[in-house]
């Protein structure tokens, strides 16, 4: 009798197993697909393909026409963009991208597991002027400030004091008393101020007169470096005589103007500074003019469209595009 109901126990299994079965693979084979990929300029030379930020790709099936999932470029030009969960690998998608700067474009493409590099055009390459009318930038140079706090030895200061005490009469446990608690004691301090702006370092502390051994310090408020700094001893014989002493120093904020040379690639410039630089500007000869123009922190320039972006290490990546009008030196004739 046990053996009939063991098996309708494991065709009911079998039965149950095969119905969840379809669920899982309707899941899995619904997932949504993610494309992956860049976007750049256009143009015949790898060297010039600069990235493009803040393109807006949306994706549909290359049959119909309703918007799918949409993405934005980053800083690098990377997108990450998610399909509609009915497509699948094999299928062809219409991707279109747009960007105020750039031709708007529309490309049919398979979907596959790769990485795709898309390519845009200028929105205006009829608009740059011919190279006898271009206005000619040369020996550029970005400049920038670094800020220093710099530590100068403006003098020394000393001081001496007594600790005065009257030795070989016993403690009776009246402190204070000698560390062994037999001899009675005496505590003195002293303390020192460097002053406004100004800060101590490099102090000592000795005893310079009397029974020097039958002496301890108490507290050492003067090792660590500081505006103020005090020490408090213990004497167990007779009048001691201590000599406080420190190098006084100030700290001053210093401006140093630094000097980098840009990478020009095409139509593009780049460079990095670190997270300490500040006023930032471009020196540049114009048709011949040494001009300074300043970067603007949202990266405003009359000349170039400029991109900045803070990196992990708080470094500042800078990419500029010159505008209609202007060329490099190095590319005047193009």
């Amino acid at each position: 009798m046990r053996a009939p109901w063991k098996f309708a126990v494991v065709v009911g299994a079998l039965v149950a197993a095969a119905a969840v079965t379809p669920v899982l693979i309707q899941k899995q084979k619904h997932r949504s697909i993610e494309l992956e990929g860049v976007v750049t300029l256009k143009d015949s030379d790898p060297k010039k393909e600069s990235p493009i930020a803040g393109v807006v790709i949306s994706a549909a099936p290359a049959e119909g026409a309703t918007p799918g999932e949409t993405a934005t470029t980053t800083f690098s030009g990377y997108f990450k963009l998610r399909l509609r969960p009915t497509v699948v690998y094999g299928d062809s998608v219409t991707l279109k991208l747009r960007h105020v700067d750039h031709q708007p474009l529309d490309l049919v493409l398979p979907v596959a597991e790769q990485l795709y590099v898309l390519h845009m055009s200028s929105a205006h390459p009829d608009e740059q002027p011919p190279p006898e009318r271009n206005v000619v930038l040369s020996e550029v140079v970005v400049r920038y400030n670094i800020e220093n706090r710099t530590a100068m030895n403006v003098g020394s200061a000393a001081k001496t004091f007594e600790i005065a005490n009257t030795g070989n009469i016993p403690c009776d446990r009246h402190p204070p008393c000698s560390p062994d608690g037999k001899w009675k004691a005496s505590v003195g301090s002293v303390s020192l101020d460097a002053g406004a702006d100004n800060e101590f370092r490099n102090a000592r502390l000795s005893c310079i007169a009397g029974p020097c051994p039958f002496t301890q310090v108490e507290s050492d408020g003067f090792s660590k470096w500081g505006r103020v700094i005090t020490a408090s001893l213990r004497n167990w014989s007779d009048t001691v005589t201590f000599a406080l002493e420190a190098e006084v120093f100030r700290t001053e904020n210093t401006n140093t103007i630094q000097r980098s040379y840009p990478i020009i690639l095409g139509r593009g410039l780049n460079f990095t500074l670190a997270a300490t630089a500040a006023g930032v500007s471009i020196e540049a000869e114009v048709d011949g003019s040494p001009i300074v123009f300043p970067l603007a922190p949202n990266g405003f320039l009359s000349w170039a469209t400029c991109e900045i972006r803070v990196q992990r290490n708080f470094t500042h990546l800078y990419r500029c595009e010159l505008k209609p009008g202007y060329v490099f030196k190095a590319h005047e004739g193009e």
